[in-house]
């Protein structure tokens, strides 16, 4: 284990470079250069950004950036296998089927009662003449009516990358909540996502289709999306 920060600082001293001469050649601002060295790693967007600055500054300064980024990964990355939990959900279509066979039961079993009245009446009343029907009060219509529609109770989001490769970030609840997924989604990759409340931040949001509970949700064009997504729909919204 080393200082990857301390390492960079000195590599930088000991060829006489200041900051403004490395943001010249790297393309790299000024403010996550030191961010790097001070191992401020929350200043940069994300840890995708944080892998890549660390790659082209230490490659820079003739350092091996390979080992900088391992090193970033095993002190600061959470392994994904953990960011996921099973889902539990039921497809609606098997919810909707048992309503519909309930409501066939209870249909029947109100035919049944129907016909034992009218096997009663006709038995106690001599069983000669016109049988005298029970009244039934509303309607005898038996069709099964349709199930009222479930509302969803929390937010389902699919994120497909369609039109290309994107990096994407989801988090429960807020920006600082418990991160379910981050990486790139390649092109035809998908991940799903449920919460009441859910964090999202795509670096190239027209590169994506975003399904919420069935629906798909337009996405703005032109620079990166933050927003808050729950079951009513996605809102826009600052880090």
């Amino acid at each position: 284990m080393f200082e990857i920060g301390n390492s960079l600082r000195e590599a930088r001293l000991r060829q006489h470079l200041d900051f403004p001469q490395v943001e010249q050649a790297t393309k790299i601002r000024g403010k996550y250069l030191r961010a790097l060295e001070e191992e401020q790693f929350e200043v940069l967007p994300s840890q995708t950004y944080v892998k890549g600055f660390l790659r082209t500054y230490a490659e820079f300064l003739g350092l091996d950036g390979q080992l900088y980024v391992d090193e970033y990964n095993s002190r600061y990355v959470v392994d994904q296998e953990e960011m996921f939990r099973p889902r539990r959900s039921y497809p609606r279509a098997r919810q909707q089927r048992r309503l519909e066979s309930r409501a066939v039961l209870l249909a029947l079993l109100g035919i049944a009662a129907l016909t034992a009245l009218v096997i009663v009446a006709w038995k106690f009343g001599g069983g000669s003449g016109t049988a005298v029907l029970p009244t039934v009060t509303g309607s005898t219509d038996t069709t099964a009516q349709p199930p009222p529609p479930v509302r969803p109770a929390a937010a389902h989001l699919v994120v497909r990358a369609v039109r290309g490769n994107s990096y994407v970030e989801v988090r429960l609840g807020s920006a600082r909540g418990k991160a379910k997924f981050a990486g790139t989604l390649e092109r035809g990759q998908h991940q799903d996502f449920t919460g009441k409340r859910l964090w999202i931040q795509a670096s190239s949001p027209e590169a994506l289709r975003m399904i919420l509970n069935n629906r798909t949700i337009k996405l703005r064009r032109g620079g990166p999306l933050v927003a808050l997504v729950t079951k009513n729909g996605i809102r826009p919204t600052s880090k």
